[in-house]
């Protein structure tokens, strides 16, 4: 073949090519779904047992008790100004039900799939809602600041069987073959908020990052333990690192909205 011919040739695979569709991946299939692709399943009915911290999470704490928080200097003037009845008055009795502080209070919890890339979080204490959004984007452009803020997921797997370089698991088979996983979670937009009820502030520069695991419950059930680490380079001087435990109910024959209130 001359070198016209095998030019030719060339140019006509490079345009065949060109024209051809691409696959989106290479089983042809589109990649599934947040819902589809879960390792872990955090559905259901949840209350919180609390086994430590009682007097800080069940009732109010005293006016200055910032026990094991690193606030500023700022921030410690912001909690010792706290009253409960200015944030009655200015229709803020939600301030201690953000998304900094929510999963720390006795409350349930209600799990559900909003849609196929948006995990839901309902809480009874307060009735809150939170939108785990597995989109890049996360909210809507312009949404206002608010006290769940606007929430990025992405779901973290286990290391899967391997053979040499290859993954013996699919990613969108992981969840089917219990290969398991957790769930990262990080809400900024917020409003300002409590991170308990007497005033420990966060700003509307803070930053929420939770990871929820699941584990067995020794004596049967399961646990869902939800790490909380907030982060506020106006009033804390690190981060500041909770864990905070919910057992899995058979249903919600429980479940009992009660609105904000701005103390217990």
């Amino acid at each position: 073949m001359n070198s016209a011919r095998v030019a030719v040739f060339t140019l006509a695979i490079v345009a065949a090519c060109a024209a051809a569709p691409r696959a989106q991946n290479p089983g042809g299939a589109a990649p599934p779904t947040a819902r589809a692709a879960a390792p872990i399943d955090l559905t259901g009915y949840w209350v919180a047992f609390v086994s430590e911290d009682w007097r800080l999470r069940m009732v109010t704490p005293p006016k200055g008790d910032y026990t094991r928080v690193p606030l500023t200097a700022e921030a410690r003037k912001v909690a010792a100004s706290w009253d409960p009845a200015a944030d009655d008055a200015a229709g803020a009795q939600c301030k201690a039900f953000g998304a900094g502080a929510i999963m720390r209070l006795p409350t349930r919890l209600h799990v559900t799939w909003e849609d196929d890339t948006t995990l839901r979080l309902d809480t009874d204490t307060g009735t809150q809602t939170r939108l785990f959004r597995f989109t890049a984007a996360g909210a809507p452009p312009g949404e206002a600041p608010s006290w769940q803020g606007a929430s990025r997921a992405r779901w973290e797997f286990q290391s899967v069987p391997r053979r040499g370089d290859q993954e013996l698991v699919p990613a969108g088979a992981r969840a089917a073959r219990g290969t398991g996983g957790a769930l990262t979670v990080m809400t900024t937009n917020l409003r300002p908020g409590y991170l308990r009820f007497n005033g420990v502030p966060y700003s509307e520069n803070a930053v929420v990052t939770e990871h929820f695991d699941l584990a067995p419950h020794p004596s049967g059930g399961t646990v869902l333990i939800v790490t909380t680490i907030v982060e506020d380079p106006r009033y804390l001087q690190r981060p500041y690192v909770v864990s905070s435990q919910f057992k899995k109910e058979t249903d919600g024959s429980r479940w009992d909205p009660t609105p904000c209130t701005s103390r217990w």
